[in-house]
C-alpha cells in the first residue's frame, strides 16, 4: 500500500512511467493499472481487491440448498444419506448433489452435531499398606534406555513393599505381555505368590480398551488369587518406594549402559545382590532388605485345567476375539 502511494505520487509529479516501473520492479501494464485505479477510486483503489470468483460453476442452486436446510430442521436426526434420498424423490429434473455435498451444506450452517471423542480414563484402586513381607509387591518398567548396540532396554522390576527387597530386575527388549508372563512365572516359582501386586495403568499391567481395564496379565494374577492395585494416572508418588529404587538403579547400573542385553543383565544381577545383601536401608533401621524379607508361604502351582460339562462344545477363541463355528467366523 505504501509503495503504491509512492508510485502514484511520483507519477503525478511528472516522473516517466518507464523509469518508475523499472525502479519499482513491475511491468508497465501493472504500473498503468495501479495509476488508473487511483484515478477512479482515489486511495481505495490502491488496496488489495478480493480474489473471490464472481460465480461458481458447480454452485448448488439456492432452492435445493434451502430445501436441504428445511428437511434438516424438520427432522433433526436425519443425516446426509436420508436427505439425499428425499431429494431424489422431490427433484427429478436436476442433478442431485452427493451426500458429501449435503453434509458440507449442513456443516456450513451449523446443523452437524459433532460427537466428542470417547476416552476411557483409567482410575486408581484402593491401596493397601503392605506392612508385612509378601502382602504387597510393586512392579513397573524403569524408563527405557539405549544400549551400546543401539537397541532399547526395558527393565522390568519387582520389589516387596514392606522389606524393600528387590525381587527381580530383567532386561527386556519390549513391554510385550508374553515377556512379562515369563518373568513373573519364574518369580512365582522362586518366591511364591504375594497377596497383592501394585502397578500403574500402562501395558502390560492394564489394557485401556478391555473390560475393567483388565489385561491378560492382570486376569492371570486374579486367577492365581492375587489382588490387583493400581495407582491413579499421573500420581507416581503412590508407588514412591518403587520409584525411589529406580533412581538408585539408574545411577548405579545404567550409566553408562552396557553394550548388549547379556552384559546389561549381568549389571542388574550385581545390583540386586548389593541392594539386597550389602546396602543398608535407612527406612529399615539400617538393616539389609534380605534380613527382613521372607519367601511367601503361598506356593505357585499354576492354573488348573478348566473342566467343561460333557454337553458343552469347546471352541477356541482366536487372538482377534473371534470364534470359528461351522467354517464361519463370528465376532
Amino acid at each position: 500500500m505504501y509503495e503504491r502511494l509512492q508510485f502514484v505520487a511520483r507519477r503525478l509529479a511528472g516522473n516517466p512511467m518507464v523509469e518508475l516501473c523499472r525502479e519499482f520492479g513491475i511491468s508497465r501494464k501493472i504500473g498503468y493499472k495501479i495509476f488508473d485505479r487511483c484515478k477512479e477510486c482515489v486511495v481505495q483503489g490502491l488496496t488489495d481487491r478480493s480474489r473471490r470468483p464472481y460465480r461458481y460453476a458447480h454452485q448448488l442452486p439456492f432452492q435445493v440448498e434451502n430445501y436441504i436446510l428445511n428437511i434438516k430442521r424438520e427432522h433433526t436426526r436425519w443425516g446426509a444419506r436420508k436427505i439425499r434420498e428425499r431429494l431424489i424423490r422431490r427433484f427429478s429434473g436436476i442433478k442431485i448433489p452427493a451426500k458429501s455435498t449435503i453434509h458440507a451444506v449442513l456443516d456450513r450452517h451449523g446443523l452437524v452435531e459433532r460427537r466428542g471423542r470417547l476416552r476411557r480414563r483409567a482410575q486408581g484402586t484402593a491401596l493397601s499398606l503392605g506392612q508385612k513381607p509378601n502382602e504387597l509387591w510393586c512392579t513397573d518398567y524403569k524408563g527405557e534406555f539405549l544400549l551400546g548396540n543401539h537397541k532399547y532396554c526395558y527393565p522390568l522390576t519387582v520389589t516387596d513393599h514392606a522389606s524393600r527387597y528387590l525381587l527381580t530386575c530383567e532386561a527386556l527388549s519390549s513391554t510385550k505381555e508374553h515377556y512379562a508372563f515369563t518373568v513373573f512365572e519364574k518369580l512365582f516359582k522362586e518366591r511364591g505368590l504375594p497377596s497383592n501386586i501394585r502397578s500403574d495403568n500402562g501395558v502390560p499391567f492394564a489394557s485401556a480398551h478391555a473390560l475393567f481395564n483388565l489385561s491378560k496379565l492382570a486376569v492371570w494374577w486374579l486367577r492365581l488369587g492375587i489382588g490387583i492395585e493400581r495407582i491413579k494416572p499421573g500420581h507416581p508418588q503412590q508407588n514412591s518406594r518403587h520409584e525411589r529404587m529406580h533412581l538408585t538403579l539408574k545411577k548405579e547400573a545404567t550409566k553408562p549402559p552396557a553394550l548388549n542385553f547379556p552384559q546389561q543383565q549381568a549389571r542388574f544381577d550385581d545390583f540386586i545382590e548389593i541392594f539386597n545383601n550389602e546396602r543398608p536401608h535407612e527406612a529399615l533401621d539400617m538393616k539389609y532388605p534380605a534380613e527382613v524379607y521372607q519367601p511367601s508361604t503361598r506356593t505357585y502351582k499354576g492354573l488348573p485345567d478348566i473342566d467343561y460339562p460333557f454337553h458343552d462344545r469347546i471352541i477356541v477363541v482366536t487372538n482377534c476375539g473371534r470364534i470359528c463355528l461351522g467354517h464361519k467366523k463370528t465376532n
